[in-house]
């Protein structure tokens, strides 16, 4: 009579030896990071953990840190700090980009719910749950496989390629180290594209009227780390220009912009916040941002966009302004996630 592998193992084990439970793919979701609060000593301890990163200031240490820790961490948490409590999930005490992570966490595990095999959790690569937290929590529910996901469609050295730092960072420091595959960044992935254009159709149909220009905001780096070879300009660049194709409209209809720049160097341009005083002044009366480069609202599009932004606009002399959500733990963003996750788990399910 044949013997199963599972007796031949049970036969070969020793008496001493440790449970091993069975192997399991893990599907661990990574976006940027939160503040646990809007108090000067959470955002103190977020910021400092997010501007010590070397991929995103690339200045000399040297020059930098003391900047950061006699200056910048002085003064910047109290502000931080007011504006992030405009956009506070009061039912949840969090950031809305914690609370649509973990949607989107919940929400892919549950299209995943055949695979009884398969675990989804989620990290932020500043504050917490931190990658090194989630993959624990993976490891001890026996994940011997996993595929990381960094939720930024557009690759930059400042956002991608920090996550996955800190991932194999954290990998370093297990016993058992489980073979993993990481999702690439999907610019031009047809199901985001479409996604993106659903959910302007949609917007859009829900207005009274009709915005006579679409920019799509993305968050910024300095002109000198594109010099340096980081691709995320044109990135995002592909993205608006696939999206346009898609929705089939001119470039005098839909055009791309850059936000949230930081610092006394030069950031790639146009610039968002003076594209919409232009715009006004020059007499366009209405029209709408969205943020393709963000999965899910958080203070750079509430707060930066859909509040400062359309300050500026209706200053300025515009009429209309209206912001387009981000794809969040939508049903257009939700196939987006699983479209990518099921590729990168073929093999493995």
């Amino acid at each position: 009579m044949a013997i199963s592998d599972e007796a031949r193992v049970a036969v070969r084990k020793p008496g001493d030896h440790p449970a091993i439970e069975t192997s399991k793919v893990g599907v661990l979701l990574v976006n940027l990071g939160t503040p646990d609060g809007t108090d000067k000593v959470s955002m103190r301890r977020y910021l400092a953990e997010f501007l010590s990163d070397k991929r995103v200031i690339e200045w000399p240490r040297a020059i930098w840190l003391p900047v950061l820790y006699g200056i910048v961490l002085n003064t910047r948490p109290k502000k931080s700090g007011a504006l992030y409590d405009k956009i506070w999930n009061r039912e949840r005490n969090e950031s809305p980009l914690r609370t649509y992570t973990r949607s989107q966490s919940e929400k892919l595990a549950a299209a995943l719910s055949a695979h009884p095999n398969v675990v989804v959790d989620w990290g932020m690569r500043y504050g917490r749950p931190s990658i090194e937290e989630a993959l624990q929590r993976l490891d001890r529910q026996g994940c011997k496989l996993i595929v990381m996901f960094p939720l930024y469609p557009q690759y930059s050295a400042t956002t991608t390629a920090t996550v996955n730092d800190k991932f194999f960072e954290a990998l370093v420091k297990m016993r058992f180290m489980p073979a993993t595959r990481t999702v690439p960044s999907y610019q031009d992935e047809p199901a985001y594209i479409d996604a993106l254009a659903t959910s302007i159709e949609k917007h859009y149909a829900s207005l009274a009227y009709e915005p006579e220009l679409l920019i799509a905001s993305y968050h910024g780096i300095p002109q000198s780390y594109f010099k340096r070879g980081d691709p995320y300009p044109c990135h995002c660049w592909k993205t608006t220009r696939l999206l346009r194709e898609r929705l089939g409209w001119g470039e005098d209809r839909l055009i791309t912009t850059f936000q949230s720049r930081f610092g006394p160097e030069e950031w790639m341009q146009p610039y968002t916040d003076k594209t919409l005083e232009q715009l006004a002044k020059d007499g366009v009366k209405s029209v709408a941002v969205f943020n393709p480069g963000f999965v899910a609202d958080c203070l750079e599009t509430l707060e930066e966009i859909a509040g400062e932004g359309a300050e500026i606009f209706h200053h300025n002399g515009g009429v209309n302004f209206t912001h387009v959500p981000c794809l969040n733990d939508s049903d257009e963003g939700m196939k987006v996630i699983e479209t990518l996750v099921r590729r990168e788990l073929q093999g493995w399910i």
